[in-house]
């Protein structure tokens, strides 16, 4: 029986700055959010290579959460995580991303909110 291999990817709990939710309060100041993605790739690389050109970054995984965070103001969570696994998914070796997204300035400190994504390449 054949056998697909996959190797997963992540980046945990990346704390930034960010301009995010639906209430006047949240426009006036950015607030920080955690994120975390998860991103299955296949097939497995070629550790032979030895070589950063063989892999997804998990440097680039970071600069495009930056770069989506940074094109402004976002009103959701949810937007935020599709926009990210969207990204993640542009490259034809993932198979799979889970995106969480955490507000971590809310509830005055007391609990987290935020929305989790999984995109499935169906290509």
């Amino acid at each position: 029986m054949a056998q697909m291999v996959f190797y997963r990817l992540f980046v945990r709990d990346l704390v930034v700055p960010c301009s995010i939710g639906i209430h006047r309060h949240e426009r006036d100041a950015p607030q920080r959010v955690r994120v975390t993605v998860e991103i299955d790739i296949a097939p497995l690389f070629n550790t032979e290579l030895d070589s950063i050109g063989a892999v997804l970054s998990y440097d680039d995984v970071v600069a495009a959460v930056k770069k989506i965070i940074n094109l402004g103001h976002i009103n959701l969570v949810e937007t935020l995580a599709d926009r990210i696994a969207t990204s993640c998914l542009e490259d034809a070796r993932v198979v799979k991303v889970k995106v969480v997204v955490e507000k971590l300035d809310v509830l005055g400190g007391e609990a987290c909110v935020g929305a989790e994504i999984v995109c499935i390449n169906d290509g």
